[in-house]
C-alpha cells in the first residue's frame, strides 16, 4: 500500500469563492490533497458582509474564529462568535455568518464526513445576491427558500 504524502497548501494558491458571500477558500480537499474524511478551509468576511444561510445534509461543520467579530444564526437564532472560540454545527442545522465588526473576520472551517458527491454536500436556503439589509433581521423573521 502506498502511503499518501503530506502536502502544504498556501492560502494564495486557492481561488476566492464569493458565490455565497464572503470569500470561501476550501484549502485541504479531496482534489487539492487527496483528503478522504472531510475538508478544511478558511472564510474571509469583510465588515458588513456575510456567508448566506445554508446547511450540510451529510457533514458536521467545525469552526474556529481567528479574528473579527461575527454573529452566527443557528436554525434562526443569532449568537455572537468571537476570536478564539470554536463552534460545532450539527448535520442539517441551518447556519449563516455575518461580520458585525469593522475589520475583516477570518475563520477556519472543517466539514466531515464527506457527502457522497460534492454537489450534495451544501444546500443553500437563501439567495446571496440580495442586499445586506435583507439579512439584517434574525433568520426567523425573513422568508427562507426551501
Amino acid at each position: 500500500m502506498i502511503k499518501p504524502l503530506p502536502k502544504i497548501i498556501d492560502l494564495s494558491e486557492i481561488e476566492p469563492n464569493t458565490r455565497r458571500g464572503g470569500d470561501l477558500r476550501a484549502m485541504l480537499t479531496p482534489t487539492t490533497v487527496g483528503a478522504t474524511s472531510g475538508f478544511m478551509g478558511v472564510a474571509l468576511i469583510r465588515p458588513g458582509d456575510r456567508i448566506g444561510e445554508h446547511y450540510h445534509p451529510y457533514s458536521e461543520e467545525f469552526v474556529y474564529v481567528l479574528c473579527g467579530q461575527l454573529e452566527v444564526d443557528l436554525d434562526g437564532e443569532p449568537h455572537p462568535l468571537r476570536p478564539e472560540q470554536g463552534l460545532m454545527i450539527p448535520i442539517n442545522m441551518r447556519h449563516r455568518f455575518r461580520n458585525v465588526g469593522n475589520v475583516e473576520a477570518r475563520l477556519v472551517f472543517h466539514l466531515g464526513p464527506l457527502a457522497p458527491k460534492p454537489a450534495l454536500g451544501h444546500v443553500d436556503t437563501e439567495e446571496t445576491a440580495q442586499p445586506l439589509a435583507a439579512v439584517a433581521e434574525p433568520a426567523g423573521r425573513e422568508q427562507v427558500r426551501s
